[in-house]
Formats: C-alpha cells, sequence, structure tokens
C-alpha cells in the first residue's frame, strides 16, 4: 500500500512539476504546466509521423529503394532541425521588427534560437516547447515535398533542397498565416496548415516531379501510363494508421493549451473529416472502377486528414463530414489529372496534400460558422453562416499566394540546382536502386540478394 502510495506521489511530481518545486504553486502556474505537458505530448505525436511518411513511401515505392528511403527522410530530419533553429524559426516567428513594414511578410529575430530556460511569469507555456511544435510542423511539409523526388533524386539534391526550403520557403508562409504577417491580419483561416504546411509540401513536389521527370517506364511512347506498383501495401495502411494517430497532435495540438477542452472538439471533427475521406475514395473507386481500390482509400483517408486541417476548429460536425467527403472524392479524380498530364507523384502528395489542402483552406470560407470563428479569434463566419462572400475571398487569396510563392521558390531554387548540380540519378543507378548506387547497400538485402540470383539463372 505504501509503495503504491509512493509510486502515485511520484507520478503527480512528474505530471505537476510546480507541485514539487512551490509550496502553493498559482493557478497561471498550473494551468501553463499542464499546456506544456500536452503541447509536449503533441509535438511527439507530429514527428512520429515521420515514422508513417517512411512507411507510405517506402510501402508505395519498389523494394530496390527501400532503404533510401527510410535513411533520407532521418537524414533531412536532422538536418531540417538544425536549419529551422539556426535561421527558419526566426523567419517565422521573429518579432525584433514587429514595429516595421517588413514584418507583413517576413520575421526577423530569434535566430539561432536561445530560449529562456522556463516560461516567463504569466505565459500560457514555454518557448522551447513552442519551437518543438512549430519545428514538427516545418519537417512534415518537407516530408511531403520528397514524394515528387521518390526514385530518382540523388541524394545531394535532398540536403541542398532541405535547407532552402526549412530556411526560406515553408518559414515564410508561416509567417505569413501563423506569425502575423499579413495574411494573418487579413483574416486567414488556416487552423493547422493546410495551406502552411501541405499545400506548401505538395507545390515543392510538383516542382520537383515536373523538373526530374518521369520514372523510367511510367509513361509509354503514345503517352499511356503504365502503373509502377509499390512493394508492399500492409506498409502503405500501417503508415495511415500511423499519420493518422499523429494528426491528433497535428490539429488538437495547435490549441496550444488545455484551457476549457476546446482542443477535443478540434479531435473529434479531425475524426469524422478522416472516416468520411477513407469512405467516400473507396466507394468512388468502386463505382468508376468496378473494384474497390485499396490505395485510392487510403489516400483518401489522408486527403480526409488534409482537408480539415485548415477547418477543424471553425466547422460543426456535419460540415466536417462534408468536406471529408469532398475530400475523398476530390484525391481520387485529381490523381488520374495529374496522371494524365504526364506527372510521375508516387506517393500522391500532389492530390493529397495539394487538392485536399487548396479543398480545406477553401472550406472554411463556405462553412465556418461565426461563433467558432470569433472563438478562435481569426477572421469570421464562412458563406453558409453569414452570407458573406469575404471570408471565402480571403482563403482564396491566401492559396493563390502561399501556392505561387511555394511553387515560384521551389521552381527555382530546383532549376538552378538541375543547371549547376544535376539532381537525377543515372538511368543505370535508377534501375539497380538507390539502395545500392546511393548506399552501396539494400534495404532488404536477403530479398535482393535472391532476386539478383534468379536473374542469373
Amino acid at each position: 500500500m505504501v509503495k503504491k502510495l509512493m509510486l502515485s506521489l511520484s507520478a503527480m511530481l512528474m505530471l505537476f512539476p510546480a507541485m514539487a518545486f512551490a509550496d502553493d504553486p498559482s493557478a497561471g502556474t498550473l494551468n501553463m504546466g499542464l499546456n506544456a505537458i500536452w503541447i509536449m505530448v503533441a509535438f511527439v505525436l507530429v514527428l512520429l509521423m515521420q515514422g508513417g511518411f517512411i512507411l507510405l513511401e517506402t510501402g508505395s515505392t519498389r523494394m530496390k529503394n527501400a532503404g533510401h528511403v527510410a535513411g533520407k527522410t532521418i537524414f533531412t530530419v536532422a538536418l531540417g532541425t538544425l536549419v529551422y533553429w539556426a535561421v527558419g524559426y526566426g523567419f517565422s516567428f521573429g518579432t525584433d521588427n514587429a514595429d516595421t513594414t517588413l514584418a507583413k511578410f517576413i520575421g526577423i529575430g530569434d535566430f539561432f534560437f536561445n530560449p529562456d530556460i522556463a516560461a516567463a511569469e504569466g505565459a500560457g507555456y514555454p518557448t522551447t516547447i513552442f519551437f518543438l511544435f512549430q519545428l514538427a510542423f516545418a519537417t512534415i511539409s518537407l516530408s511531403i515535398a520528397w514524394g515528387g523526388f521518390a526514385e530518382r533524386a540523388k541524394l545531394s539534391s535532398y540536403l541542398i533542397f532541405t535547407i532552402f526550403f526549412t530556411a526560406i520557403i515553408y518559414p515564410v508562409i508561416a509567417h505569413w498565416i501563423w506569425g502575423g504577417g499579413w495574411l494573418a491580419k487579413d483574416g486567414a483561416q488556416d487552423y493547422a496548415g493546410s495551406t502552411v504546411v501541405h499545400l506548401t509540401g505538395a507545390l515543392a513536389a510538383f516542382a520537383a516531379t515536373v523538373l526530374l521527370k518521369p520514372r523510367i517506364g511510367k509513361f509509354n511512347k503514345d503517352g499511356s501510363a503504365n502503373e509502377i506498383q509499390g512493394h508492399n501495401q500492409v506498409f502503405s495502411a500501417l503508415s495511415v494508421l500511423l499519420l493518422w494517430v499523429g494528426w491528433f497532435g497535428f490539429n488538437a495540438g495547435s490549441a496550444l493549451g488545455v484551457g476549457d477542452g476546446f482542443f477535443g472538439y478540434v479531435a473529434f471533427n479531425t475524426m469524422l473529416g478522416a472516416g468520411a475521406g477513407g469512405v467516400a475514395a473507396l466507394l468512388i473507386s468502386w463505382a468508376v472502377l468496378g473494384k474497390a481500390d485499396i490505395t485510392t482509400m487510403l489516400n483518401g483517408t489522408l486527403a480526409g486528414l488534409v482537408a480539415i486541417t485548415a477547418s477543424c476548429a471553425f466547422v460543426e460536425p456535419w460540415a466536417a463530414v462534408v468536406i471529408g467527403l469532398v475530400a475523398g472524392v476530390l484525391v481520387f479524380f485529381s490523381a488520374k489529372f495529374f496522371e494524365k498530364i504526364k506527372v510521375d507523384d508516387p506517393i500522391y502528395a500532389m492530390s493529397v496534400h495539394g487538392a485536399a489542402g487548396v479543398w480545406g483552406t477553401l472550406a472554411n470560407g463556405i462553412f465556418a460558422t461565426q461563433a467558432l470563428a470569433e472563438k478562435v479569434a481569426i477572421g469570421q463566419g464562412g458563406l453558409i453562416d453569414t452570407g458573406s462572400w469575404h471570408q471565402l475571398w480571403v482563403q482564396f487569396e491566401s492559396v493563390v499566394v502561399c501556392g505561387a510563392y511555394a511553387l515560384g521558390a521551389s521552381f527555382l531554387i530546383l532549376g538552378v540546382m538541375k543547371l549547376v548540380m544535376g539532381f537525377r540519378v543515372t538511368e543505370e543507378q535508377e534501375i539497380i536502386g538507390l539502395d545500392l548506387s546511393e548506399h552501396g547497400a539494400y534495404g532488404y538485402p536477403e530479398q535482393m540478394k535472391k532476386a539478383g540470383q534468379n536473374l542469373q539463372a
């Protein structure tokens, strides 16, 4: 009994550190501690989404590239962490230029971020934890971009583009909408990043896949497409489950606190949007193809999550379902469209994160309620609730401007890279696989050894 009591007391002291160091902690201190714990948990959930991206890209591509996919994801998260700490965070949330016109477009300050060791008096959470949470978002957007590089880009291109993406592409858009920039002042609603995170990453992926050209064997001379099967659909399904779980940190964590429990409402809408997206995608594929396509269903679930990311705090539950349903249908037809125009997108980044990201952002202008907009203190209600087109225009403006910047900057950077260093592997390297050509070892050594022996026989 005494042992159980001591264990319980120790757990309480770990959960509420203020109790251990203050005889009479204030309500504000306890609230800050709870907020800090929740945001830290949310950060961990979002960081673990990288495991989902590893499984998604590995499962959706061929076995000969599996080790490369896994390794470059960890490497770019590591490099992105250092770049974001050095300059990315400062461009997103720096306030040294807050009183200048430049602050509308980019933040200045907090470079090589050196935070206080504890939260300031009256603060809602420590800046250290806020930094970690924002860093996780930046690396997610980066990993989305890699969908356009899949199976044909040099490892060196990942290194160079990571630096530019986390230094000047993602941070600028994050500042415009989340860092007090001009779109934030216009009332742009993007609660957890349908545009900031997902559309930005998707358009970088689009620039890459256009400049890299399709994988060998993807399209025939007559323009028809060949399906290049991923090697493990179970990996892909497991990745969606991991990403789905992580999304609760993504969306609900963006409440940045416990407060009155509003983060639960955000999570509730997130679940509805995801479910609707998965159901709609499977049903539309079944109706059109005559078979219920598993890949489409998985993409539809992710598309529902992407779409509800902007609107999860601004809409009622019925609208969350509608947003997810539309996203599930949209991802099916957008994938067909990109294939028709000969864009090789192995991970469906442009359909899942691009098309659904645009839809989710615009949906706020239609479905947001005035009451929820006032609660979040961003923008106003959408067309259905208020009869006003204003919020829809602001949402459209944010999509066009952010999309143009992300696409233009990515094309410029990758175009220069292509001219200066080339960022596609040789035909021989692509055929033997990036595991061997870039790293000298296979991710599946036993299986690839057997395959080689069978070819020799």
